[in-house]
């Protein structure tokens, strides 16, 4: 009989160039922070209004729906290292660009929105090669463990981004935080830089004088795609949902913001742990991980006060983390590696695509009711898309561990990207 030993799970940690990467997201995740909490505590300042917020995420996010599958395609034609360098120089312009737009004391709401859709354009190709250099980084054996991985380089962020960022606002103002974000960007260019060419695994792609293969409907990729579409437009507007929360709901202050979105991050980051130690990933796997995501949100917007609020965010976070980090790697492992490049394109559409329509509606959500309510909404959408993975993929047997089976059969290769 043959026993499988169980994965490490820090082993993607042993390759220098992932340690790089990972550094390289957690300093521009955490700047990002300083950002995002800056720019919404200045514009809730101003209008008082969580619709008036949601303009910040939409102008952030609506890019996504026309730019990520072109940025799916420059990712499988191109190195996503050279990707990388570029979109992180252009990103430190932009937010350079905020920083000056918060001098002033009441700034214009229509400047703000036009930057930050600006950013969202040079986003949408970061967040896509961000996701496809992961393969070309660790290779193919420790792909599923480094994608779910990479989600923890989010949580960390999110741990130390918030909190500091609270403190930063209330000390040194708004404009400082946007000098620290277009700082983290210049980080993340050096740390890119240092990760050796020569090191990367090269993705195949078919020859362009191949027929192609019969195509197989490719049934569990399909599936995640709805479910993240669906969490995306209703559950994972967290950024707005948390904040109005704390601040309109139970009035708390931006320490109080700040503490919220960190405790969140301590629980997302023992989920991403969870889901990496995980011997096998697969589609099926997302009917646990929207069960626990979609119990912990519940169990938020059951919260009475901002105390238990508090005490609850470590729960919801360790449902964000595990949800996150399974997604990631099932869909990386579904698609065989010359594909990678489009299909998170189609996740980072569905997951990032969905949040300017979820910012309109939970900001309406919000200014109707309460930020209880829009994060019971998010509970339920969690628990429904749970039943409907089981529902369609629970009776259909794995083909190997870990490797859903693939839309494509097996193809010719030839080196696929380019500096």
């Amino acid at each position: 009989m043959t026993v499988t030993a169980r994965p490490r799970v820090f082993e993607p940690f042993a390759n220098s160039g992932f340690s790089l990467y990972f550094t390289g997201q957690v300093l521009s995740n955490t700047g990002t922070w300083f950002q995002n909490l800056a720019l919404s505590l200045v514009i809730l300042e101003v209008t008082g209004s969580a619709q008036s917020l949601s303009g910040v995420t939409i102008a952030q996010f609506l890019p996504l729906l026309v730019l990520s599958v072109p940025a799916g395609w420059v990712a499988d034609r191109f190195r996503p290292r050279t990707i990388l360098l570029v979109t992180t120089l252009l990103s430190a312009i932009v937010v350079g660009g905020l920083a000056l737009t918060t001098l002033d004391e009441t700034p214009q709401l229509v400047a703000i929105y036009a930057l930050v859709g600006a950013l969202g354009c040079v986003n949408t190709f970061e967040r896509v090669a961000a996701q496809a250099i992961i393969f070309e980084i660790v290779g193919p054996a420790e792909l599923t463990r480094a994608a779910s991985l990479s989600t923890i380089a989010l949580a960390s962020a999110r741990s130390i981004g918030p909190g500091l960022a609270g403190i930063a606002f209330q000390s040194l103002g708004p404009t400082a935080c946007m000098l620290v974000n277009a700082g983290s960007f210049l980080f993340v260019f050096l740390s890119v830089l240092l990760i050796r060419p020569s090191r990367l695994h090269p993705r195949a792609r078919r020859a362009r004088t191949d027929a192609p293969p019969a195509r197989r409907p490719n049934r569990p990729l399909a599936t995640l795609l709805v479910v993240n579409t669906v969490v995306a437009l209703l559950a994972m507007n967290l950024g707005l949902v948390l904040t109005s929360t704390v601040a309109l709901t139970f009035d708390g202050d931006a320490t109080a913001v700040g503490a919220a979105h960190a405790l969140n991050a301590i629980g997302a980051i023992v989920g991403g742990i969870l889901a990496a130690g995980r011997a096998s990933v697969s589609v099926r796997s997302l009917t646990a991980a929207c069960t626990l995501f979609g119990v912990s949100l519940l169990a938020n917007a059951a919260a009475p006060t901002l105390s238990v609020f508090l005490l609850a965010g470590p729960l919801l976070g360790l449902g964000v983390g595990y949800y996150q980090g399974v997604l990631n790697a099932a869909a990386q492992a579904s698609v065989p590696p010359p594909l990678i490049g489009r299909t998170m394109s189609l996740v980072t559409l569905g997951n990032y695509g969905m949040v300017p329509f979820g910012a309109l509606l939970m900001g309406w959500v919000i200014d109707q009711s309460s930020g209880r309510v829009a994060l019971a909404i998010g509970g339920t959408a969690a628990v429904a898309c749970a039943v409907f993975v089981a529902a369609r993929l629970g009776r259909r047997p794995s083909r190997s561990p870990g490797v859903e089976p693939e839309a494509d059969g097996p193809a010719q290769s030839e080196p696929s990207t380019r500096e």
